[in-house]
């Protein structure tokens, strides 16, 4: 067992800590190979003092080394698909396909979120830190909702201090390329001991252990309702507080209302949205904007009937999108 809910906890627990020294240390690192795992667990750790910063190390180590074989990924997804109905061939495939993971990782240092997860964990447990895979799902704006029927992601979560905190190394890598499966390294920090209530919009654990959440935990129904947040989201947002679902049904002159908790203070000019109703997108300014210290309320009210694809932007990074079917009367 994990402990009670005050056992959780987010970055911001460890706003007194430079990392600088720890992200130093993995630049300083970046020609190890992973032919030692002990060795190299010891060298991104050993001149730091704390457990954060040596798990920090390690975790960018591995986000700024490993490369998402997305190619990987995609036969993965379809020879499970494929088998899902068969047990027999379902297990022999997810044997055989560990096999394929651990040698691309380790030959060609390059792998998908189980060999982020086990490498995480790995290079943790050698460092005597407290490290699991969580297994789960994952959802990304690519993502086909109506053919999620399997476990398609993993990620980590990690004891510091008496508490568990979340972290993805597979998204905090970087971005592959759907159309070229070409993968481009750029570190994310925004995934890095993530507060649980964020994490919870695009992360579904199979076990519930592992929500860390204090609030009451989403159904998988409503998971796969929620709205499309994107990794800068993850930059800018502390949660979303509101709404909790990515289509909404509403009458002409009603408006769209989002509340968001946000990591820094912003600015009005900060914030725009991008409304495409199918034929031509259209950059808009909010409605309505009230920013009280870190909450954001924000609303756009629509005065024409039609359906709308609504992508809130901060700072020009793209946030979020949510479906609006604006009714004639």
């Amino acid at each position: 067992m994990i402990g009670q809910s005050h056992f959780y906890g987010q970055v911001s627990d460890f706003s007194h800590i430079d990392f600088k020294k720890a992200d130093s240390i993995a630049l300083s690192l970046s020609s190890e190979r992973l032919t030692n795992l002990p060795e190299l667990s010891l060298k991104l750790t050993e001149h730091l003092d704390t457990d954060v910063e040596r798990f920090r190390a390690i975790y960018r180590w591995v986000c700024d080394n490993i490369a998402n074989d997305y190619s990987l990924y995609l036969k993965n997804s379809r020879k499970r698909q494929r088998y899902k109905d068969d047990s027999l061939k379902f297990k022999a495939w997810n044997t055989k396909f560990r096999q394929i993971i651990f040698k691309n990782l380790l030959k060609r240092e390059r792998t998908i979120c189980t060999g982020y997860a086990y490498l995480v964990k790995t290079l943790s447990d050698l460092a005597n830190i407290d490290c699991e895979i969580v297994q789960g799902y994952g959802r990304v704006s690519t993502t086909n909702i109506d053919k999620l029927n399997l476990p398609n992601h993993s990620w980590n979560a990690v004891k510091l201090n008496d508490k568990w905190y979340l972290c993805d190394p597979t998204w905090a890598s970087g971005i592959p390329n759907p159309e070229t499966n070409r993968f481009k390294f750029a570190y994310n920090n925004g995934f890095f001991l993530t507060n649980p209530k964020l994490f919870a919009v695009n992360h579904f654990p199979v076990d519930s252990t592992w929500w860390l959440l204090n609030d009451t935990i989403p159904t998988f129904d409503q998971f796969l309702g929620a709205p499309v947040i994107y990794g800068n989201a993850y930059k800018h947002l502390e949660f979303v507080d509101q709404p909790k679902q990515m289509h909404h049904d509403i009458k002409k002159h009603q408006s769209l209302n989002l509340v968001m908790t946000v990591k820094a203070n912003l600015n009005k000019e900060d914030l725009h949205l991008l409304i495409d109703n199918g034929i031509e997108p259209k950059k808009v300014n909010l409605s309505s904007i009230n920013i009280e210290g870190k909450q954001l309320k924000l609303s756009h009210t629509f005065d024409k009937f039609g359906f709308y694809d609504v992508h809130l932007y901060i700072k020009n990074d793209l946030i979020a999108t949510y479906t609006v079917d604006v009714a004639q009367n």
